[in-house]
């Protein structure tokens, strides 16, 4: 690894713009925003992908690869990217720092604590929860209803046991006793609102406007009632600031926030791509699993809410996940690259032609290559074989060449819905034209929901739609381009602070659980202080 003042240097800048958290990583000023603010921009390119398999398809080590291929073709490049989760790192999936010739560096320490961003997360928003219950104990002058209370406790950690809790269980000093709950960090709505924010002024107000619970009259109470958000931005001073890191190859490389993309809305932060996007000519950045998740959310909420361009669409397929869309049989890869062909449909219609980076596994047939080319050559949609993760930036060069040429193209992007829809027909919006459904319902607890949205006020609020990632309806057993399906609304949360609504579809765990042998059994240090077993 090259020292990170020479990657500071790549991007130019300046001594007093950067802080060094050791030899590898920076914390960078929030001031750079305003050099950088309101002259030219680079090109932004968004990674996507299919319906995901459990272990994922490879979305941030084509992200990374696409870089270090625009590195060597002469482009002055960055690629954003999410912080990873402590919850799939010790769980299923492993860390999230990409594999092989195409990581971020130093991984162990991204994947780990890295620069205290999730743990300072996680304290504001139980700093928040702890005031709420304190505020109860000594009188309750905001006459909070306890069993009306909307913002729960937080840990970046899959703890299934912590998804219904009591708290105060005990005699009259431990409080009083309320049915609680825990969310995992990505999913709290303080990480959500750090990588919404655009700065310190934006980050105060969105803290204060946090819908606590009701009082006992079914009114709505926020956090600036209870004088919260102060504090809370204090603690949350440095995790605003995004992190410089490097790729294998010595490519800038900005990691900062790391909401999920099925439960929040996944993708790295507006500040660190306006950073990126006034330092570099071109910014590569990924938004969770498939296109109607995080890309959906990406060209919806965000690029509106941080003003940011979009430029270009990757999406990532791979064999494994077109034999598991499916099915058995002769006809499985046919069948299965229609999940693959709807997700290049979804992202036509927001207006883009989309490159399809196959990503490459030792275990893939010729043959199965080939005949899936066919397919995709079938609906003239361009495509390259990508292997990043064995060779580096020289596994992406045909990739990132198409894509430039894909830049070459004027486009309009054509957003799912407008700022004048209401948060029902903005679901509906979602869920049929994007998804593909032929009905939506909504639950007695969901109709509940969208009036009381209506009568505090929020009623006109981006949508951020919770849903299982391994289909793109909301059943996670309906797989490859599914039709003729319903999707249902089971409830409408408010997350006022970042603002948006999350209609639940389907049982989505806010809090995940460990698997039967979680990936923490095989991870360790050794006697010289080494990370081993994360990968």
């Amino acid at each position: 690894m090259r020292n990170i003042s020479e990657i500071a240097s790549i991007l130019d800048l300046n001594d007093d713009e950067y802080d060094t958290y050791g030899k590898y990583t920076a914390k960078l000023s929030l001031n750079i925003l305003n050099r950088v603010d309101g002259k030219k921009r680079g090109k932004l390119i968004l990674v996507t992908a299919m319906s995901p398999t459990k272990e994922g398809e490879g979305k941030t080590t084509t992200t990374i690869g696409l870089g270090q291929a625009f590195n060597k073709l002469g482009k002055k490049v960055a690629i954003a990217l999410r912080e990873p989760s402590l919850g799939p790192c010790f769980g299923i999936k492993g860390g999230a720092t990409g594999g092989g010739r195409s990581k971020v560096e130093p991984s162990d320490s991204i994947n780990l604590l890295f620069t205290g961003d999730f743990p300072a997360i996680s304290a504001a928003h139980n700093l928040l929860s702890a005031m709420v219950n304190n505020h109860i104990f000594h009188g309750n002058k905001l006459k909070i209803d306890p069993r009306n209370i909307k913002f729960p406790r937080t840990m970046d950690m899959n703890d299934r046991s912590l998804r219904e809790i009591i708290v105060g269980a005990g005699n009259h000093d431990t409080g009083v006793m309320i049915r609680d709950r825990f969310v995992i960090t990505p999913a709290s709505e303080i990480m959500a609102i750090t990588g919404l924010s655009t700065g310190y002024k934006d980050l105060k107000e969105r803290l204060s406007r946090i819908l606590i619970g009701l009082d006992y009259d079914g009114n709505p109470v926020f956090s600036g009632h209870l004088k919260a958000e102060g504090a809370m931005a204090a603690l949350l001073k440095d995790a605003l600031r995004p992190n410089l890191v490097q790729t294998t190859e010595g490519v800038p490389a900005f990691i900062h926030t790391g909401p999920f993309g099925n439960i929040a809305h996944g993708t790295s932060s507006i500040i660190a791509d306006r950073i990126a996007l006034g330092l570099a000519d071109y910014v590569i950045t990924e938004a969770g699993f498939g296109s109607e998740l995080g890309a959906q959310k990406f060209i919806d909420m965000v690029s509106m809410m941080g003003d940011l361009p979009v430029d270009g669409i990757v999406i990532v397929a791979t064999i494994r996940s077109i034999r598991v869309n499916g099915g058995t049989g002769t006809e499985s890869l046919e069948r299965g690259s229609g999940n693959l062909l709807k997700h290049i449909e979804i992202m036509r219609n927001f207006g883009f032609e989309p490159v399809v980076a196959i990503n490459r596994f030792p275990a893939d047939e010729e043959s199965e290559i080939k005949k899936l080319g066919e397919i995709l050559d079938s609906v003239k949609v361009s495509w390259a074989l990508s292997t990043v993760f064995s060779e580096g930036g020289e596994g992406g060069m045909d990739l990132a060449k198409k894509i430039l040429h894909s830049l070459e193209r004027n486009h309009a992007i054509k957003r799912t819905y407008t700022d004048r829809n209401n948060v029902r027909e903005k679901i509906l919006a979602i869920a049929e034209k994007v998804y593909g459904a032929s009905e939506v319902t909504f639950t007695r607890k969901a109709e509940k929901d969208l009036r009381d949205i209506e009568k505090f006020g929020f009623g006109k609020m981006h949508v951020c739609m919770a849903k299982t990632q391994y289909s793109i309806s909301d059943n996670p057993d309906l797989l490859g381009w599914p039709e003729h399906f319903t999707i249902t609304v089971k409830s409408v949360s408010i997350s006022s602070g970042a603002g948006f609504v999350v209609p639940m579809l389907g049982d989505i765990m806010t809090m995940p659980g460990l698997p039967v042998i979680p990936a923490a059994e095989h991870i360790g240090i050794s006697d010289d202080g080494k990370i081993t077993g994360l990968f």
